[in-house]
């Protein structure tokens, strides 16, 4: 059994990192790079970096930013936010992004999972799956949770899956930035449909949601930020529960 992975996400903006509720009610945080050397010294297994204004404005993810924070870190590092073309792969890669994430491209041209899995492999592809309930499962939605596609998440990942993606991102909107868990239900629908890892992200604010979502939703990997920009937990702190329970 894969060991379980314990992510920080950086959420960007401007070239800050921020955190919001729902998406919306943004606040300043700190400097990527200093958080990111920050929680690799932690002990953090892997680290996410998302621009979250990237893909709504046109923008492209900083590369200096993203060659800064893969200088000072050890750990795998995610990039995404603003990813539409095979060269936006390229670029980020070189850059330093061990993992490159891709959302609202792929909904729009899924064709490019597959040629990005050609190109670069698929252990080097994330696909950033952001959910939402509604009458009954998750729908999928893009450019920052603003716009909504229609699609079945749990659809959607499988579809994603067979283009040659090779993790998942998943991302509750209801759950987001509430400290009230994780959804078990949509992560464990996800993981049930899927072979390739889920990562469980938004919702994580006591130390048995992290268990719950490894135990109960079968991620592979448990997202947080705000537990960890507060303070409220330390990496240490999680990973000596997790162990203390039994989930490694």
């Amino acid at each position: 059994m894969n060991k379980k992975r314990l992510i920080v996400c950086l959420d960007v903006q401007d070239g800050r990192v921020v955190k919001g509720i729902h998406f919306k009610n943004i606040r300043d945080i700190g400097d990527p790079v200093e958080l990111a050397a920050y929680y690799d010294r932690q002990g953090i297994d892997e680290i996410v970096l998302l621009d979250i204004s990237a893909t709504f404005e046109g923008r492209k993810t900083t590369l200096d930013v993203i060659k800064r924070v893969s200088e000072n870190i050890r750990v795998p590092f995610t990039v995404g936010g603003g990813i539409s073309t095979l060269k936006d792969i390229e670029d980020l890669l070189k850059a330093g992004a061990t993992k490159v994430s891709i959302g609202s491209a792929a909904v729009k041209n899924p064709q490019l999972i597959k040629e990005a899995a050609q190109e670069f492999g698929n252990g080097h592809l994330v696909l950033a799956c952001d959910a939402k309930k509604n009458n009954g499962s998750w729908e999928v939605y893009t450019h920052g949770g603003r716009t909504a596609t229609g699609l079945d998440a749990v659809l959607w990942c499988k579809k994603a899956e067979s283009l040659g993606i090779g993790e998942i991102l998943l991302t509750s909107m209801d759950a987001d930035g509430t400290k009230d868990g994780y959804d078990i239900r949509l992560t464990r629908a996800v993981a049930d449909a899927v072979k390739v890892p889920v990562i469980a992200s938004g919702g994580a604010g006591k130390l048995e949601h992290f268990k719950d979502v490894f135990v109960k939703g079968r991620a592979s990997g448990a997202l947080a930020a705000s537990v960890f920009h507060k303070g409220i937990f330390t990496v240490r702190e999680v990973k000596e529960y997790l162990i203390s329970e039994g989930v490694e």
